[in-house]
C-alpha cells in the first residue's frame, strides 16, 4: 500500500535561479511549502507556510498554477510519495528563514542533485520551459 503526502508549493524564480530551502539538520532543499491543514485550500496552505518557513506575504491574487507533481518522498520508506502542487506569485516582504528552516538559497538548474526527488521533476519542468 502506498502512502501519499499531499504538498503545496511556492515556485519563486529570479535570474534564473529557483528559489529553495533547507530546514534544520538536513542536507537537502525543498521548495519552499508545506502540507495543508485540515479545510484549508492551496492557496490557503501557501500563504501560511510561506508566512511561517521564509516571513514573507505571499499576494494571492497574483497565485499561478504551474503543475503537480509527484516522486518517492525524500528520506521515507519505498512506499512513501509525495504529491507537490505548484504555485508562482508574488510576494512582498524580506525574506528570512523562520520556523524550521535553516537557511534558504537561489540554486540554478545546475544544482538538481542538491534538490528532494520531486523537486527535481520541478527542476526538470522549470528547465524544459527555458524558466531557469
Amino acid at each position: 500500500m502506498t502512502t501519499m503526502i499531499d504538498k503545496v508549493a511556492w515556485i519563486q524564480i529570479q535570474d534564473g535561479r529557483v528559489l529553495s530551502a533547507r530546514s534544520k539538520g538536513k542536507d537537502t532543499y525543498y521548495l519552499p511549502g508545506g502540507k495543508r491543514e485540515p479545510g484549508e485550500t492551496d492557496e490557503q496552505t501557501l500563504i501560511r507556510e510561506i508566512r511561517e518557513e521564509l516571513t514573507v506575504a505571499i499576494d494571492p491574487e497574483t497565485l499561478a498554477f504551474v503543475g503537480t507533481f509527484e516522486a518517492q518522498a525524500h528520506g521515507k520508506a519505498e512506499n512513501v510519495t509525495v504529491q507537490m502542487s505548484c504555485y508562482t506569485g508574488a510576494y512582498s516582504g524580506e525574506l528570512r528563514p523562520s520556523a524550521e528552516i535553516e537557511e534558504f538559497a537561489w540554486l540554478t538548474y545546475a544544482d538538481r542533485s542538491r534538490v528532494s526527488p520531486v523537486c527535481q521533476r520541478i527542476f526538470d519542468h522549470l528547465h524544459e520551459r527555458q524558466w531557469i
